[in-house]
């Protein structure tokens, strides 16, 4: 089995190796389960998608291993419908009659074309992770426990109720002496703030079926009422050798049902989790920071899978937040967050991917839907360049390794990944006119010019779609119709000489790379230095100069996108034109 060295060892790695070791001596020969829960009550953002990603890369090494490994996908689908969300497309406030039932019994969002509130959340990540090459084997909790699978592990769970009461217990004594009024006021906003980012990553409302009142017996299951759908019940009386229980709901049914045969109600979520950790075998399974705090159910759960469950919890780690650029904390419980699939749309998959790979789990970052997405793929073709000649480091080759392929084989790239911010500028100047497009990225490199647009595929459709949505129309770029003659005719004789130079330069250097040293080299020329003179801190000023000077002649503003790209996306003779002295 091949092991990872502490020279060549990343995050991924490292992880893999204590996981492998764990699953060993936990069920020799077994195969390895990695596991990840979701609650698709609203839009599943960025941020959740951190926990299918984590499990996902490990589970992966794994494999690549060849150690036999699973990973599960946990849809919390039978949680309760706890609100609606604000800012989702379709729902009104019509939809509150249906807080307290399960998601998967909640009507979706007008318009939608899935049968229920969770299945029109769980479509875009699944064929988001298919995207991105992500294998795992998804399983509905509401399919599990409607079908019985649970039986067992409920009636076990009833009869132990008074056990897993006094484990709850004391952290409901360490949560009576953090009481928010010891807090500061920052504390509990920076609380707040937390709490609401991390919605939707299966903490569910850390439920844990506290008793209502003081002298009231504790149980550990909570009923569907088969009258009204909600779990506005109150279990009032269970017969361990019957399995009789009686409940009653807040809409005024009433009944007594046997639980060996009953298929409508779960167990509340701080003793679910553990017992599907015990079910399952779990061995991997990461975590958000709202499961970290004393008597969350990460911390609770530990406790309950080995005193009551007979399991062991999982190892894995704390991950932190993912932020977007320019946007607060996501929260799935208010719409219009960022999703993978949103994400997809103006970025590849494996650069996706490699934003996941690269930061260990406890570092936050941001994704960038605003202008820094330029960046981010600067970032990713340099690494690209660095891992082809040999001089990335071993960190980095090994998340852009795990960013374009898994076990299963390479992901889609483009053939031709031209730079994204050039494309962009190109779809931004052209308005997308795809035979104008062609024509400007075959004068990119004219010795290897693109033959065909699906060249550079899928990343231009990537720009595209990242200037028609994300660019504001104030910043769009608009080139002028036809010179601007009263500031031609203002210039004094250095601009005219430099615009003399350039026109004089054009044909020669019509490519990006010749027009890169020649906007940058007429200043240097009319300096009396040579084109390739390293720039001094006087040289550089000059340069700023003829740059605005060309911004303002070709589109009426002082910046824009790279000249050269500019120059080349208007055309040798509309340059001209617009730049000719009258």
């Amino acid at each position: 089995m091949a092991q990872t060295t502490p020279e060549t060892a990343d995050w991924v790695s490292r992880l893999a190796d204590d996981v492998i070791a764990e699953a060993e001596r936990r069920a020799p020969g077994k195969p390895v389960v990695c596991a990840s829960g979701l609650s698709p009550s609203g839009p599943i953002h960025l941020g959740n998608l951190r926990e299918v990603m984590v499990p996902h890369l490990v589970a992966d090494e794994v494999k690549r291993r060849g150690v036999p490994c699973v990973h599960l996908l946990s849809w919390d689908d039978y949680d309760r419908f706890r609100r609606v969300p604000a800012g989702v497309a379709g729902v009104d406030a019509s939809w509150e009659e249906h807080i307290g039932r399960p998601l998967t019994s909640v009507p979706p969002p007008a318009g939608s074309p899935y049968g229920s509130w969770a299945e029109h959340f769980k479509a875009p990540l699944l064929a988001a992770m298919e995207a991105m090459g992500v294998e795992m084997r998804a399983i509905s909790q509401t399919e599990r426990y409607t079908a019985g699978t649970y039986r067992e592990q409920i009636l076990f769970a009833m009869r132990e109720r008074r056990r897993i009461d006094t484990v709850l217990d004391r952290y409901r004594t360490k949560a009576k002496q953090g009481q928010p009024g010891q807090q500061s006021q920052q504390g509990q906003q920076a609380d707040e703030a937390e709490r609401a980012a991390l919605e939707g990553s299966g903490a569910a409302g850390e439920d844990d079926g506290s008793a209502a009142g003081a002298g009231t017996e504790y149980y550990p299951y909570k009923p569907y009422c088969s009258a009204c759908g909600r779990d506005l019940t109150t279990v009032t009386a269970y017969d361990d050798d019957t399995t009789e229980l009686s409940y009653v709901c807040a809409c005024g049914h009433a009944e007594t049902v046997k639980l060996s045969e009953y298929t409508h109600g779960k167990l509340v979520w701080k003793v679910d989790w553990p017992m599907r950790w015990a079910y399952e075998g779990v061995v991997f399974e990461p975590s958000g920071v709202d499961h970290h705090s004393p008597g969350s159910s990460w911390v609770v759960g530990g406790q309950l899978v080995s005193e009551i469950f007979g399991g062991k919890q999982p190892i894995g780690p704390m991950y932190a937040f993912v932020g977007i650029s320019g946007m607060a904390k996501m929260s799935s419980s208010r719409g219009g967050v960022p999703i993978a699939a949103d994400a997809l749309e103006i970025m590849e998959a494996p650069l996706l991917r490699w934003l996941y790979a690269r930061r260990r789990p406890n570092q936050s970052f941001k994704i960038a839907f605003d202008g820094e997405i330029q960046r981010t793929y600067d970032e990713w073709d340099a690494l690209a360049r660095k891992v082809a000649d040999g001089s990335a480091q071993p960190a980095d080759a090994a998340a852009y390794a795990r960013a374009v392929a898994t076990a299963a084989g390479p992901l889609p790239a483009t053939p031709r990944p031209l730079p994204f911010r050039m494309l962009a500028s190109v779809v931004d100047i052209t308005t997308g006119d795809e035979e104008q497009t062609l024509r400007i990225l075959r004068e990119v490199d004219p010795a290897e010019p693109v033959a065909s647009l699906d060249e550079a595929r899928p990343r231009l459709d990537r720009a595209a779609h990242w200037v028609t949505t994300q660019v504001p129309a104030e910043q769009r770029t608009w080139v002028r119709q036809e010179p601007d003659v009263e500031l031609l005719g203002s210039l004094g004789a250095e601009d005219r000489e430099a615009l003399r130079l350039l026109l004089e330069g054009l044909a020669e250097h019509w490519s990006l790379d010749g027009l890169t040293t020649l906007v940058y080299g007429v200043p240097k020329l009319r300096a009396g230095l040579t084109l390739d003179a390293k720039p001094t801190p006087e040289l550089k000023v000059a340069q700023r100069g003829f740059f605005a000077l060309l911004y303002r002649l070709l589109i009426g503003r002082e910046t824009g996108p790279r000249l050269p790209t500019l120059l080349l996306a208007v055309g040798e003779q509309r340059v001209r034109r617009l730049l000719t002295l009258p």
